[in-house]
């Protein structure tokens, strides 16, 4: 199985920034794409940026151009550094990763605990 522990968000000023990281535990075989959905009250979890094991990134139109995910292979870890945050980015983060725990298996997804980023106006 594979555990995703998430740092901690926080409350931040509109126009200010935030990283948070994520660092999957466990045994696998391959974790192909890692990254973040968010959820804010009242709506559907989103996607927010995923990044896959070569590199290739994929972003919501709504945060393109001021959150940038990044990916260690060697710490297991994934990264979102977010920029010029604006009140509607409030809501809980989830770090979300996709992969094989074992050969002949399946991919399964793995979710971590969530984290609140809080942008006050």
């Amino acid at each position: 199985q594979v555990q995703l522990v998430e740092s901690e968000g926080g409350l931040v000023q509109a126009g200010g920034s935030l990283r948070l990281s994520c660092a999957a535990s466990g045994s696998w075989v391959s974790l192909n794409v890692m990254g973040w959905y968010r959820q804010a009250p009242g709506n559907q979890r989103e996607l927010v940026a995923v990044i896959t094991s070569g590199g290739s990134t994929n972003y919501a139109d709504s945060v393109k151009g001021r959150f940038t995910i990044s990916r260690d292979s060697a710490k297991s870890s994934v990264y979102l550094q977010m920029n010029s945050l604006k009140p509607e980015d409030t809501a809980v983060y989830y770090c979300h990763a996709r992969g094989r725990v074992r050969y002949g298996r399946s991919e399964d997804d793995f979710w971590g605990q969530g984290t609140q980023v809080t942008v006050s106006a």
